[in-house]
């Protein structure tokens, strides 16, 4: 089982998740406010990571159109609703609900 150390704003929390799990159901499950404005359908960048250490698997044709529109974002940056666990991972959360102040967003369905 895969274990994920998240970097947040309140601290930096372990968890494991099963493996094959979206990371952005696993974050948010472990209690986390992660955002995920599109449902996890990889339209938006909220539930965006960096990830520190690891391997997050391939990026797929819908995550790496939507990452190629947006300026200035690092190589580790990945969207966490297109990441299933394969991996240990360390990543930092870039955009929580608490933060941001809005509502975190439909729950992605875990498929």
């Amino acid at each position: 089982m895969p274990t994920i150390t998240a970097e947040t704003a309140s601290g930096t929390q372990t968890f494991e998740a099963p493996e094959g799990k979206k990371l952005v159901l696993a974050i948010e499950d472990a209690g986390i406010d992660i955002l995920h404005r599109c449902g996890g359908n990889a339209r938006c960048t909220t539930c965006r990571v960096e990830v520190l250490s690891g391997d997050p698997g391939e990026m797929g044709e819908l995550e790496r159109n939507r990452l190629a529109v947006e300026t200035g974002l690092a190589a580790n940056v990945r969207l966490s609703c297109q990441i299933k666990l394969n991996d240990s991972l360390t990543v930092h959360v870039v955009n929580q609900a608490s933060v941001r102040g809005m509502d975190a967003g439909p729950r992605p369905f875990d498929e």
